[in-house]
Order: C-alpha cells, then sequence, then structure tokens
C-alpha cells in the first residue's frame, strides 16, 4: 500500500528543489500530485508540472463536484489565490506512493481525507535570513517582480508554521536544508522507513 508525502516548509525554504530531487530517488519511487492554484503563472514554471492553473470559476466548479480534498485561500496584494488539492483517479494508493508540496493546514486536511496512517510529513526547515535573501533573488529575476507580496508570504510563514502550530498537526521531525545533499540524504533515509511499514 502505498502513502503520500506531504513536503513542507516555509517559502523559499529549498521545498521545490528537494521535490524535483526527491522524484529522481530510485529507492523510494515517489509519483506526483499536482495540486492546483488560481494564481498567476510565473515564469519558468509549465501547466500541470508545478501547478494546474485555473481561475475561480474552476475552482468553484470542481468545490461543487465535490473532488477538493484541501483547499486554502491568501488574501494576496493582488487579490484572492487558492492553492488547492483535488482527488481524481490519477491516485492510486493502493499500488504507488506520491509526493506534493502543502502547508500544516493542507496536511491536517489529507490525513483527515485518507487516514493519518496514509500520509508522511516532511517538514524543511532553514534560517529566516536565507530564506529572505533566497526569495528576494527568486523576486529580481521575475519579469514583473511583485516585492510586496514577497513581504507579505515572509511575514506569513511566521504564524502559519509557529512551533505551536507544528505541534498541533503533529510534526515530530524536521530536516534543515542548510546542506542540500546531506538534507536529501537524511529525508530519504525517512522516507524508506516510513513508506514501508
Amino acid at each position: 500500500m502505498g502513502k503520500i508525502v506531504c513536503l513542507m516548509g516555509k517559502s523559499s525554504s529549498g521545498k521545490d528543489t528537494i521535490y524535483k530531487k526527491l522524484l529522481h530517488q530510485q529507492e523510494i519511487q515517489l509519483k506526483t500530485i499536482v495540486p492546483y492554484t488560481t494564481r498567476p503563472i510565473r515564469d519558468g514554471e509549465e501547466e500541470g508540472v508545478e501547478y494546474h492553473f485555473t481561475d475561480e470559476e474552476g475552482y468553484q466548479g470542481l468545490l461543487k463536484q465535490g473532488s477538493i480534498i484541501e483547499a486554502r485561500a491568501y488574501n494576496t496584494c493582488y487579490g484572492v489565490w487558492r492553492y488547492f488539492t483535488v482527488a481524481d483517479d490519477t491516485i492510486k494508493l493502493e499500488s504507488d506512493s506520491y509526493i506534493l508540496i502543502g502547508t500544516l493546514e493542507a496536511y491536517s486536511q489529507i490525513q483527515k481525507f485518507y487516514g493519518v496512517d496514509k500520509v508522511v510529513p516532511v517538514m524543511i526547515e532553514l534560517d529566516d535570513g536565507v530564506r529572505l535573501q533566497r526569495a528576494l533573488d527568486r523576486e529580481k529575476a521575475q519579469d514583473h517582480p511583485k516585492y510586496e507580496e514577497m513581504c507579505r508570504r515572509f511575514l506569513a510563514d511566521a504564524e502559519d508554521f509557529s512551533e505551536e502550530k507544528m505541534q498541533l498537526a503533529g510534526i515530530r521531525r524536521t530536516f534543515h536544508n542548510d546542506e542540500l545533499d546531506r538534507c536529501l540524504e537524511e529525508i530519504v533515509i525517512y522516507l524508506q522507513e516510513q513508506i514501508s511499514e
């Protein structure tokens, strides 16, 4: 039986890089669950790779169908942006394990949908100063940088990933991403143990 790995962490902690590298680890063989969002596509992103990009009408349609596993909305400087996961026939836990990037709230909702024993948390941590510099560098590289939104997300992370919320969600182990190869190795060993249970 498969499991769903929920990769979490504050913005610019390296989740996307770790996510991509975990997909190439033969020891754990994870498939993707591509989440949906109503936010605009960023430079370098592709439809169906990082996200399925939709709009509010598309979100409401999936909600009416009862297809949404978990959803969260952020009141950004550019309006409400939604991020959500959709249950469809591509998720086959009877035979495969999957990975997705999410929040603590998403992790809890996925646990409720599939069961606690089916969801494995992987929390990535990184020094706030390093994260802020990474976020600034990434935003500068965009054709139309959204610095206000970058700052809003950075500040919101302090609340969204507070120690109290992590404890309430049952997060007992974190992985510090100050050295990518070492962090990745620790995560792979942890996932081998968790997926084989």
